[in-house]
């Protein structure tokens, strides 16, 4: 009797150990999970198509890891960053991204 229930014991020993490494995978996000997170914050109160059309440009835009190797990626990118803003403020807002990603370059 006293075999059996060592081995019970050794088998949910196992079984722990092996649960605890799950169990930490499961509370680690993954880079994709927190830009959903992150965009998903940023959406706010948009509803419906709008919301999916700022979902779909939020999580395609590139990261900072990401950058853009070619002009047109340069250009793709600044102005997806650009996409709220209007006029002048747009217009100086590009010069800057456009220079910061020669420079990086």
């Amino acid at each position: 009797m006293k075999f059996q229930w060592s081995s019970k014991l050794a088998v949910l020993a196992v079984l722990g150990m092996m649960a605890w490494p799950l169990a930490a995978q499961e509370t680690q996000r993954t880079a994709q999970q927190e830009r959903m997170a992150s965009c998903n914050q940023q959406a706010g109160d948009k509803k419906g198509d709008e919301r999916k059309a700022f979902m779909k440009q939020c999580l395609s835009t590139k990261t900072a890891s990401q950058k853009p190797t070619n002009q047109k990626e340069k250009m793709k990118y600044c102005n997806q960053q650009a996409s709220e803003k209007k006029g002048d403020e747009r217009k100086a807002f590009m010069r800057e991204c456009l220079k910061a990603d020669k420079k990086a370059a």
